[in-house]
Formats: C-alpha cells, structure tokens, sequence
C-alpha cells in the first residue's frame, strides 16, 4: 500500500489517475515525473529521492519500449519496459508507476494535473512543450539536477569497453598505415550550425570546409569527425535522423573526392557522464584503438571552446576556427594552439609552413 492510500507497484494510467483524486481530497502535494529509468544506477535514485522531497506523493511514468525506441535508436533499452517498471516501483520515495507510449507528457500531465512537474536540471524549459500545460492549472516545474558521474550510457560504453572485444568476431584487415589524423568537429566546423540539426535539407557545408578537407586528405592525414549529438539523448531527434544527415554529407564529400575514415558521436546530455561527450576524450581513445596514429602530428580542429578542451585533454594540438560559435561559447577557459578564418586556411598553412598560423 502507498503511504497516502491505494495500490503501490506498477499500475495503468487511468489507475493512478482515480488515486490521485482521493490524494486531492486529502490535501496531498502531487510531484509527477518521466524518463526510461533504463540500467537504473545511484544518480537515478538520488533523482527521484530528490523529486519526492518536493511534495507527498511522487509518480513516476516509464517510458515504453516502442518510445524508447523511437528516440534513442533499435538498440535500446537495454531492460524490457515491465523490467524498467518493477525497479523504479520498489523505490521507498516512489509511490505510483505507469508506463506510457506518447512522445511526450501532455497527456499524462492533463490526465493527472500534478501539483510539481519535475525533469532534469539540464532541460531546456523553452523546450518543454509540457510546461505551459502545467502553469496554466497553478501547477509549477522544477528542475533536479542528476548526482553527477552516473548514467545509463556510460554502464553501456564501460561493458562494451571491457567485454566486447572478447567476443566480436570480424574481417581480418590489413593494419592501417601510421598516419596523423584531424579530428574534426561537426557543427559550426564542417557544417553551418543548426540547432539540433535532423533535416538533410538544413545541412549547410561551412565556406572553406570541403576544400580543407580534401587538402588534409591530399596531405595524408586520415579524417575522423566527433562530434556531440545530445539532441539525440533529449528525444529532439533520433539516430536514424542524425544516420540521414550524415548520409548526405558522405555523399557530398565523396563527390568532391573526399574520403572520411570515421565518425564518432555521443549522444549523451550534459546531465550524463559520458566519457564520450567532449570535452571527455572517449571518441579519441576508440580511434587510437582503431586506427595506426600519428599522435605527434595529429590536431582536433573545431569553433567552440569544448573542442579545444577536447584536444587538450587529449594532449594534441588543437586549432580553433572562425566559422560557426568561433570559440564565443565560454564553456571553457582555454585557448587554442592555433586560430585560423576556415578548415581551408588551416589545411594551406600546414602544407605551406609544415604547421598552422
């Protein structure tokens, strides 16, 4: 039994729904909140220990399956959606749990009309297309930062780390040549910045991109992009999106005889502790892995001060271009090895002095 009444455990919707009018009648405080709870680790139960100090009766809903899906990709969750259920419902601070299949909370929220919408503290409210539904009734929304060094991405990438190669069967291919490799950054680097960018018709090449690049490619340095995608780990888009423009840059770059040998990306918010998420140097670390580099002659390459801090933690030179934020972000206090106008200026001064301006 919850401690205000009714059933505890995984319910449906409309369930909860009729316990929280007998919750009203008496006066309780509702405090409502969503996610997928998948891989469940001690920052989402300091979360939701959080949550529930905001009121009486703390309700969560689970993501289902099919929705999870749909935002993060074929590959998650990792746990079924019942699974995901039952763990956040033997929580002490939790009270009710649903599972819903909608892309976001508006219905849950006019459903249960919650006294205190709760998300994480990374969470843009002028993206919160709930919001406004929860202030028009008097109700408010509060943002609970998640316990840093925890997150369900980085369990992932840890036993991928540790247990993959043990089983991973491939071709057998020829070591790569010894090669300086450039790593480059995305958006506002290669591409004109669009926020949360998921329409081929929106991609942009900066101006001097594409020449740049094939001129590192002519002067034997191997291509990687790494590049930060947290829309992804918000819902704004999915993998399929991202995977559609990166399709059509591939095919641009081709045809202008420019040949890319990797791309990593994160997907992870700032909310998750992801050693993938620049500035952390996970993308790099699987590169050295996967590819024979030069690592005295390589650089990172990118317009905000998180791929500077990228490259420096990652003790490789680091050039930092005027296109896109043009190091105006301030995320960091670090300055760049080099400045240079676009990829193309960098590229020339390299062939022309054997380093960068």
């Amino acid at each position: 039994m919850s401690k205000f009444g009714g059933k505890r455990g995984v319910l449906s919707r409309s369930e909860v729904s009729g316990l929280l009018e007998k919750a009203r009648e008496a006066r309780k405080r509702i405090v409502f909140t969503s996610g997928v709870f998948d891989l469940i680790h001690p920052g989402h139960v300091d979360y939701l220990q959080k949550a529930k100090k905001l009121g009486d009766i703390l309700v969560v809903a689970i993501n289902s399956d099919e929705s999870v899906r749909r935002n993060k990709g074929e590959l998650r969750p990792i746990c079924i959606q019942e699974a995901r259920a039952q763990v956040v419902a033997a929580l002490s601070c939790v009270d009710h749990v649903f599972i819903f299949d909608e892309a976001n909370n508006n219905e849950n929220i006019r459903l249960l009309k919650p006294d205190v919408y709760v998300k994480a503290g990374d969470y843009d409210k002028s993206r919160l297309s709930s919001a406004p539904l929860v202030e028009s009734y008097g109700g408010r929304v509060e943002f609970v930062p998640f316990l840093s060094g925890y997150s369900s991405t980085a369990i992932i990438d840890s036993v991928l780390t540790k247990y993959a190669p043990q089983f991973i069967e491939a071709e057998t291919l020829t070591p790569p040549k010894l090669r300086p490799v450039v790593f480059l950054d995305r958006d506002g680097t290669i591409c004109e910045h669009v926020d949360y960018l998921s329409d081929p018709s929106q991609f942009q090449f900066c101006p001097g991109a594409v020449e740049g690049m094939k001129k590192f490619q002519d002067l034997g340095f191997s291509i990687v992009i790494v590049t930060n995608q947290p829309g992804i780990g918000f819902g704004y888009f999915s993998k399929e999106d991202f995977y559609r423009v990166t399709a059509k840059m591939l095919r641009d770059l081709s045809e202008a005889g420019v040949l890319v040998d990797k791309i990593y990306f994160s997907t992870a918010t700032k909310a998750e502790a992801s050693s993938w998420r620049k500035p952390e140097t996970g993308m790099i670390d699987r590169a050295k892995a996967e590819l024979n580099i030069d690592l005295s002659r390589s650089l990172v390459i990118g317009d905000s001060t998180s791929d500077i801090q990228f490259g420096k933690n990652a003790d490789l030179k680091t050039v930092l271009v005027r296109t896109g934020k043009g190091g105006s972000d301030g995320l960091f206090e670090v300055s760049p090895d080099y400045t240079c106008d676009t990829l193309l200026d960098a590229a020339l001064d390299i062939s022309a002095k054997g380093q960068v301006k």
